[in-house]
């Protein structure tokens, strides 16, 4: 930090609580989105796995596909919390 007076560096904090805030938003949003993703790939893999043996199984296949990205959605909430 510079004091604005004398221009001179100023010792303090590396991050202040609002730069915590932020952190922790910030990382309530990548671990959800990466645990979504991860988790989406592998219901994805093998629900196209599944359909190329019965082409009735898409409906299932799509609602498990979209069930992980509910996890992210949660983190936008703990993300908006936080910084609330």
């Amino acid at each position: 930090m510079v004091d604005p007076v004398t221009a001179t560096a100023v010792a303090g904090p590396i991050l202040d609580a609002a730069g915590m805030k932020a952190l922790g938003a910030a990382l309530a949003i990548t671990v959800t989105g990466l645990a979504s993703a991860w988790a989406e790939k592998e219901i994805g893999t093998a629900a196209i796995g599944a359909m190329a043996e019965n082409e009735s199984l898409f409906g299932k296949g799509l609602i498990l596909t979209v069930i992980p990205e509910t996890i992210v959605i949660f983190g936008l909430v703990a993300a908006l919390l936080i910084n609330g």
